[in-house]
């Protein structure tokens, strides 16, 4: 099965959701599907920190460096992150092929083993480099693996915003997320998601995502990005936190970038 994330590429990458805005309210889906196909970029490049915290507040912090392309016309989306410090985690990377009607592919590189590794969906839930993110939060998956609801409206960090409620359509794609619903609160005007919350397989209140800082990305029409996105567990106290220090275009990235060849090159 696909599976859908709440944040935009990267980790991205994956919770600016920019879209134009409509005289008429539109429904749920339509929100979501409108926000997917307006959030990717031809080509960027990115620079952020990931800490993080324990529940007794100790941290780590780690850097890391992002590149993205569309190819197939918008329908397939690389990705390559590689983490820059500190010396225990640096070199190791992520390539990942995000497809519009198909599986994604994600691949997962250790320095120290000299090894690459496939990322199965039975792992996408699982906990990325030791964060609160999610290798599922990483991609961003079909509009088509969830049934929506509008809940209502209110305000999110003083912005009016939507009120989604996303539902897997069956077992395998709750399980492969992580998730057996997510609300996440959409600005009316952007179409960003300012704050989201999951519930576990069990029903229980296991995460909470807010973004903020939210920016006008140069040189692209009508598209924003959050600057800061923060996960907390809400089952064992332990948080994450991502901030991007650079976001920028870039029309010319070579098409190496996106191979494992290139992945294990450190």
């Amino acid at each position: 099965m696909k599976t859908t994330t709440i944040l935009a590429p990267t980790i991205a990458l994956l919770l600016a959701l920019p879209a134009v805005a409509q005289a008429k309210d539109p429904t749920a889906k339509e929100v979501v599907t409108r926000a997917w196909n307006t959030s990717k970029l031809p080509g960027s490049e990115m620079i952020s920190t990931l800490t993080i915290l324990n529940k007794k507040g100790d941290k780590r912090v780690r850097k890391t460096a992002s590149v993205s392309k569309l190819y197939d016309d918008g329908k397939t989306e690389k990705r390559l992150i590689r983490f820059l410090s500190p010396a225990d985690v640096k070199g190791t990377g992520l390539l990942s092929y995000d497809y519009e009607d198909k599986d994604d592919d994600i691949w997962f590189f250790l320095p120290s083993l000299r090894k690459t590794r496939r990322i199965v969906s039975s792992e996408k839930s699982k906990a990325f480099m030791g964060s609160e993110f999610t290798y599922a939060d990483i991609t961003p998956g079909s509009v088509d693996d969830f049934t929506y609801k509008l809940l209502g409206a209110e305000k999110a960090d003083g912005v009016d915003c939507w009120i989604i409620e996303a539902t897997p359509r069956d077992k395998a794609i709750a399980k492969e997320n992580g998730y057996s619903k997510r609300k996440a609160w959409f600005g009316k005007a952007d179409y960003v998601v300012r704050k989201a919350e999951t519930m576990d397989l069990k029903g229980k209140k296991l995460r909470e995502l807010v973004a903020t800082g939210v920016k006008k990305i140069e040189g692209a029409a009508d598209k924003y990005r959050p600057t800061r996105l923060e996960s907390k567990n809400m089952q064992n106290g332990r948080s994450s936190v991502m901030d991007i220090k650079k976001l920028k275009l870039r029309a010319e990235i070579p098409d190496k970038y996106f191979t494992t060849r290139y992945l294990e090159r450190f």
